[in-house]
């Protein structure tokens, strides 16, 4: 049986990434208004607001973008109001997908996320179906030729209480709670690790599927699809990557 790689999953996922930065300042004053909305504008108070504001900083993204992006999720600003949502699914081969974002009218995007789904061998579920075998983390990925002392770097990671660190196929990833995640890239970066591969609150799968690799490139089609909706905020599933579905993949990029 083909080992699972989980440098090959985030290898793939943000090389799809990389397509979609023409719409990158979009997601990012969503993300940054709705975490506005949950816990205020104080990036001292707000953990989860000051990540998306250092990452549309990293993106370039003018300051007035943010501020005005802040204000609308605090109230502060007139302008279109925004519902959080959260849909769960099932893709081609039984991969659990949970979707999250925020509309302007919640009919309009369930409807097309059904009918995405529908059309793309899957379909919507129930609340409830698969958002149980996702669980949130901080995780933060870095090259191992950038790390000069790994085990300083590990203590870091103790220090700032990681609940995981690994490496693998030349990457050290760091996993943490979603609280101390902030914390993390701070000591990070004052320590001079400045270049992450990624750096992300995510929501990692309980259980995880590795079909072959057709079944694969269906769902990473209708995973590209589903990035492409401008209400779609983030998109978690369960699709994970066996070595040799990953060099498959690998030609083709």
């Amino acid at each position: 049986m083909a080992g699972h790689s989980k440098w090959a999953n985030i290898k793939h996922k943000k090389a799809r990434q990389d397509k979609k930065r023409g719409k990158i300042f979009s997601k990012l004053s969503k993300k940054i208004t709705s975490a506005a909305r949950r816990s205020g504008g104080d990036l001292e108070y707000n953990s989860e607001l000051r990540v998306y504001v250092d990452k549309a900083k990293d993106a370039n993204m003018p300051k007035d973008n943010i501020e005005r992006a802040i204000k609308k999720g605090t109230g502060e600003l007139e302008g279109v109001s925004y519902t959080d949502f959260r849909y769960e699914a099932y893709g081609p081969g039984g991969v659990a997908y949970l979707m999250e974002g925020s509309t302007d009218n919640k009919n309009r995007t369930v409807a097309d996320i059904r009918h995405v789904f529908d059309k793309h061998g899957g379909n919507l579920g129930e609340s409830g179906c698969v958002a149980w075998m996702f669980h949130s983390r901080g995780i933060i990925s870095l090259s191992e030729d950038k790390v000069d002392d790994l085990d300083s770097l590990m203590e870091i990671a103790l220090e700032e209480e990681a609940e995981d660190f690994e490496q693998e196929d030349g990457v050290v990833t760091i996993t943490t709670p979603p609280k101390k995640f902030a914390n993390m890239r701070d000591a990070l970066e004052k320590a001079g690790y400045d270049e992450f591969i990624t750096d992300e609150i995510t929501k990692v799968a309980e259980n995880t599927l590795a079909p072959e690799l057709s079944t694969v490139q269906s769902n990473m089609k209708l995973i590209d699809i589903l990035e492409d909706d401008d209400d779609i905020e983030e998109i978690y599933h369960n699709l994970e990557l066996s070595d040799e579905v990953a060099e498959a993949l690998d030609a083709e990029l």
